[in-house]
């Protein structure tokens, strides 16, 4: 291991690297696919995951040592940027097409769309139950307009 890696450190950080790529290749298949852009973030939303698992990025946010340590926080932080960037640039579209009102901020509205689905991984894992991830991620593709 040490031939490849010189410490713990950067095998975790090449770890939380390669699994940050996956969930962005995932993820950009669905939000670069076909269909309009307000049906492409409400299929982010819905898509299928091992909800009480929650998020395998997400989840590494719960670790102290890698939010203390700017190395192994920053895949993270790449990640959501990334898909906060990617979900802002379809609900500019989505506004641009009279699919969402103008008064909305696209970048706030992204923020929203994460935290849903993130917030709604840790409250289904406290609860033992997709039912409160379900509610969350019902909740808010209500308020985009189903």
């Amino acid at each position: 291991m040490y031939h490849h890696f010189r410490t713990k450190a950067a095998l975790a950080q090449a770890a939380e690297e390669r699994s940050a790529a996956e969930m962005i290749e995932e993820v950009r298949q669905l939000l670069d696919g076909p269909g309009e852009p307000l049906a492409r973030v409400r299929a982010y939303l819905k898509l299928e995951r091992d909800v009480l698992k929650g998020c395998r990025i997400g989840r590494l946010t719960a670790d102290p040592d890698v939010v203390a340590d700017a190395a192994l926080r920053k895949p993270l932080e790449d990640a959501f940027a990334w898909v906060s960037a990617r979900l802002t640039a379809l609900l500019r579209d989505a506004q641009s097409d009279g699919n969402l009102p103008l008064g909305l901020d696209p970048k706030a509205l992204a923020f929203t769309v994460l935290a849903v689905r993130q917030g709604g991984y840790v409250l289904a894992r406290a609860a033992n139950s997709t039912e409160p991830y379900e509610r969350a991620v019902e909740g808010l593709v209500s308020l985009l307009g189903n």
